[in-house]
């Protein structure tokens, strides 16, 4: 079965996974890279007004087949109270 690596980069820290994971099709290496990111979010949130979370994966040969973002901004709204 085909080995995947998840590297995550959380904007404060990057992280190199030399473990992997291992999947029986690219496609689900692409759903779990995917399912990942609103925990990296969570995990890091709050923070500053504009966050971004991503993470790639590598194949088994080192090559880079995916890379997902997750972007986060907020915006002070004239007149919003808290």
């Amino acid at each position: 079965m085909p080995r995947y690596y998840f590297d995550t980069d959380d904007g404060r820290r990057k992280s190199h996974d030399d473990q992997g994971l291992e999947y029986a099709h690219e496609a689900e290496a692409r759903d779990a890279a995917i399912r990942a990111l609103p925990d990296m979010a969570k995990d890091a949130l709050p923070g500053a007004d504009r966050e971004t979370f991503s993470v790639s994966v590598r194949d088994d040969g080192g090559r880079y087949v995916l890379h997902a973002s997750l972007v986060l901004v907020a915006h002070r709204l004239e007149g919003f109270e808290q």
